[in-house]
């Protein structure tokens, strides 16, 4: 039966690592956006621009879910490590699962800032490359905190939070 899962939360609250365990598990088909970014565009970035790498972003997005959109309709199980960064991006891939008849889980993953950022350094230092794509320095950590969205009640329903 065909299922798809979109993981969210804020830099370094273990989406990857979550994905990947997840995705053995239920034996999954996993999307994440970092090797994307990391693969097509980190020789043209100049300095973090926002609207820049948004724009980068949407494009991934539309590739990824031309793939998701053809494994789902054969019935097998996404998951989509895509950051998920704010409601308008969850809502967007949600209405897409919809439109397939399909209701997408939200997990939420979440953990204290200083938790997050013991994480991000650790995997800046160990680049093991099940969960490592490029380094994320303060700068970039900085960036990201602010932009987050934390998931509602509403979009929780078929999904859950975890504390990591």
């Amino acid at each position: 039966m065909a299922r798809l899962i979109l993981v969210c939360g804020p830099t370094g609250a273990g989406k990857t690592t979550h994905s990947v365990a997840l995705a053995k598990e239920i034996g999954a088909v996993r999307f994440s956006i970092d090797p994307w970014m990391q693969t097509l565009f980190s020789k043209d970035i100049k300095e973090i621009e926002y609207t820049w790498m948004i724009e980068r972003v949407n494009r991934c997005y539309n590739q990824i879910w031309e793939v998701s959109e053809q494994i789902l309709a054969l019935g097998g199980k996404v998951i989509l490590d895509l950051g998920f960064t704010t409601k308008e991006q969850r809502l967007l891939f949600s209405d897409k699962a919809k439109g397939l008849g399909l209701n997408a889980e939200l997990h939420y993953l979440n953990a204290n800032t200083e938790c997050r950022r013991e994480r991000v350094n650790k995997r800046n230092t160990e680049k093991d490359p099940s969960v490592y794509s490029f380094d994320v320095n303060d700068d970039m950590f900085n960036f990201m905190e602010p932009r987050f969205e934390i998931p509602d009640a509403d979009e929780l329903r078929f999904g859950r939070k975890f504390e990591t």
